[in-house]
Parts: C-alpha cells; structure tokens; sequence
C-alpha cells in the first residue's frame, strides 16, 4: 500500500471516530514534508504497517508491554509525586504488546534520521550501539526512569537549560480564544476534576481553550488564578489502531500543562 493510500485509509478511520479538524490535518500534512524526521513521527500507522511486513525478517522475540511508538523526542521531564525533576519516556499513547526489538528498531531509525537533519551528530553505528548498551543497562537496573535530584547531574543540568520559560507559555495559552463550546461535558467533567482542590473552590470557573502543539492537537483547561498560581491541565485525544486492527476504545492522554 503507498503512504498516500494509507494516509487516507487512516484519517478516514479516524474521522468515523472523532471529529476530526480539517486545518490542522493540513498543517500536519505540511509538517510531515518537511523532513525524513517529522515524517516518522506523524506516521506511526504507517510504520505499524511497514513493520508487521518486515516482521518475518526479524529474529523471533519475547513479546513485552512496549512503547510502541518510541522515538527521540518521546523522551523529556515531568514531576514526580514528590516534586522531583525526572526524566525518562514520556508518551505511551501507542502502548502494546508488541516484539521487544520493535522498539529499538524505531527508536535507532528515528536517532538515524534525527542525525541526516543535523539533530544528532553520532555515527549511525555509534547510534545503534549505543542505544543496545543503554537498553541492556537499563534492563540490568530495573528500568526505572532517571531522578534527576539524585542522580545523573550532567543530564540535569542539561534538562534545567531547556525547561520552557512559564511566563512564555502563561502569556501564549491565555490569549487563546475560549473553547468551552466545543468540549464534550465529560471531557470537561474529567479536567475539571483533575485540576487543584482550590481551584475547584474558587469563584472562579476554568477556562477551556484549544492548542495544538508538536504533531497532534491538544484541548487544555486551564483556570484563573489560585493558591497563588494558576495551575492548568491538558487532554489529549488518542485512538489506537495497533497493528491495523481497529481500535477497541477511544483514549484520552492526560497531563500538566
């Protein structure tokens, strides 16, 4: 099947599932152009596609809970329930069981092609070895994501460097325009719920707006001012179509903003 037939054959699943917005389909499909990389990453139906065909060239593997769709930048920080900076993989939105080597082939292809666009500046081979040393490491440790506070100071400092400025992301996300209309009440019961108690309390009601960030599309809620802060939550509409079966159930991501 060409990538263009597949393309349609899944934005039309898609669409039967959920309301699908035609601008930002278009920008995606402007993104995707743009590099071998991005390509990669808007196309993890393809790629399911793709693989299952070469799959009777890989060796036989253990079939694990895996990310699926595991990339180089499906890695970055978050706060634990402790406050603490950790760092690790942080999108799970294709999870599956799937062969183990499915993620090591994707993540070495999308290192390789992050090195053509300049991202990476490794060898290929130097890629993929490294990329077996780290996973046969981790597997020895438990596989437990980096504390940053702890451990692995080298690699805090780098993340401490490149954390988004919070007054830069406050000012972009309040001059959205309201999206409340367009927000399904359980969606909206579901952010609300997950915001702080104070905010919950306070006078005030949140306020949903639409954003769309990387290669997908997020609707966030945020709320006005409280506890000395103004705390938001995002929801992120994720269909699962593994392996190109059609997916059992809709799933909805959700995140600090």
């Amino acid at each position: 099947m060409h990538i263009d037939e597949a393309t349609r054959e899944y934005e039309r699943w898609l669409a039967a599932r959920t309301p699908v917005v035609a601008g930002d389909l278009q920008r995606k499909h402007r993104d995707m152009r743009k590099d071998p990389f991005r390509f990669l990453r808007a196309t993890f139906y393809r790629w399911v596609q793709v693989t299952e065909a070469l799959a009777k060239q890989l060796p036989a593997s253990p079939r694990i809970l895996a990310i699926g769709d595991l990339h180089v930048e499906n890695f970055g920080t978050w706060r634990d329930a402790e406050g603490r900076l950790v760092w690790g993989i942080n999108d799970f939105d294709e999870a599956d069981e799937w062969p183990f080597t499915y993620d090591l082939i994707r993540l070495a292809a999308s290192a390789i092609l992050a090195r053509r666009i300049g991202r990476i500046r490794l060898k290929a081979a130097d890629i993929c070895e490294a990329l077996l040393l780290g996973y046969d490491e981790s597997l020895a440790e438990g596989g437990q994501p980096f504390v940053l506070a702890e451990e692995h100071h080298w690699l805090r400092d780098t993340a401490l460097n490149d954390l988004r400025d919070p007054v830069v992301f406050w000012r972009k996300l309040l001059k959205r325009a309201r999206g409340e209309g367009n927000v399904p009440r359980p969606i909206r019961t579901l952010l609300g719920s997950a915001l702080p108690a104070s905010a919950s309390a306070s006078s005030s009601s949140p306020r949903f707006v639409r954003r769309t960030a990387g290669l997908g599309s997020l609707i966030s809620a945020s709320c006005n001012r409280t506890a000395g802060g103004s705390p938001a939550r995002r929801k992120r509409r994720c269909h699962r179509r593994s392996r190109g079966r059609p997916a059992r159930r809709a799933r909805f991501a959700t995140g600090i903003c």
